[in-house]
């Protein structure tokens, strides 16, 4: 029987649930939004959260209690730096779980796990979007479509007349 046994096993060794769940907050943190099971979700949700109220207390105890399971620098200073200052007046509920759909290749459930509050864009950051979005997206003139459809018509039109001409030699 399973009494007092708080955390989902997920099929996996102690040693991988730790890394599994070290890679997923780091990418979370990273990224700050992932698709992944829920089940793995509703587990990484309890150490996300932790790592976040670890983060808007900000002393170097619980830098390094992050540090154990955030391994990248970067990341870890983005946490108590950027994510830390957006989350000062919340009181929990730092990340959410929504429903995605099923995983074709074996029927798991998916979700979006993801920070409650995402990063908005800078001008900056939208306008070179708008402008990769433009330069991917080849541009055809309509003067060579409307040349297409002149010259179609008149290979229709000189068809029909090698036709009249045939049909005048024949009779």
């Amino acid at each position: 029987m399973r009494h007092l046994q708080k955390n989902r096993k997920l099929n996996r060794t102690a040693s991988h649930r730790e890394a599994m769940f070290s890679n997923m907050i780091t990418t979370l943190f990273e990224q700050e939004r992932i698709v992944t099971t829920v089940a793995k979700a509703k587990e990484a949700r309890s150490i996300a959260e932790r790592l976040v109220t670890y983060a808007k207390k900000g002393d170097l105890h619980r830098r390094r209690l992050a540090a154990r399971i955030i391994k990248k620098e970067d990341i870890l200073k983005k946490l108590f730096e950027d994510i830390a200052e957006r989350f000062k007046d919340r009181n929990g509920g730092y990340t959410r779980i929504l429903k995605k759909g099923i995983r074709a290749g074996d029927s798991a459930p998916l979700c979006f796990f993801e920070l409650t509050t995402i990063k908005e864009k800078t001008e900056e950051e939208k306008e070179t979007e708008i402008k990769k979005s433009t330069k991917s997206k080849p541009k055809v003139p309509k003067k060579k479509t409307a040349e297409k459809e002149e010259v179609k018509e008149t290979a229709v039109e000189e068809s029909k007349e090698e036709e009249i001409k045939d049909t005048e030699k024949t009779e």
